[in-house]
């Protein structure tokens, strides 16, 4: 019977946490960018002249939320990763965080049931 020896089992390296706080950070901002743009938004919008619906706070609020969701949900997925698969699950976060702030401007430019409450 052939014992297991170290040398054939599979070696993982884990990133240096310094390397993991760079890297998270560096995205963070971009995350965070989002969150504020999302945030004078709401703000122009609910100080307009027609003012906002209930349903249009939750459409407008959800653009505040999501990308903090999605950075959580990225960092859960890619920390434990090596470097660039780690930059490229947040990578691939914010992306998604940017085709739904255009989503949500587009919706908020065509619709008028946001406005008027």
């Amino acid at each position: 019977m052939a014992a297991k020896t170290d040398a054939t089992a599979p070696r993982r390296t884990v990133l240096p946490v310094w390397l993991v706080v760079t890297i998270a950070g560096a995205f963070g901002l971009f995350y965070a960018y989002a969150v504020w743009t999302a945030l004078g938004f709401l703000g122009q919008q609910a100080s307009g002249t027609e003012g906002l619906t209930g349903y249009g706070w939750f459409v407008l609020l959800l653009p505040v939320v999501f990308p903090l969701a999605v950075f959580g949900g990225a960092f859960a997925l890619g920390w434990r990763r090596r470097a660039l698969p780690f930059a490229l699950v947040m990578l691939s976060g914010l992306t998604l965080v940017a085709v739904f702030w255009l989503d949500v401007l587009a919706y908020a430019s065509v619709t008028s049931s946001l406005y008027g409450g």
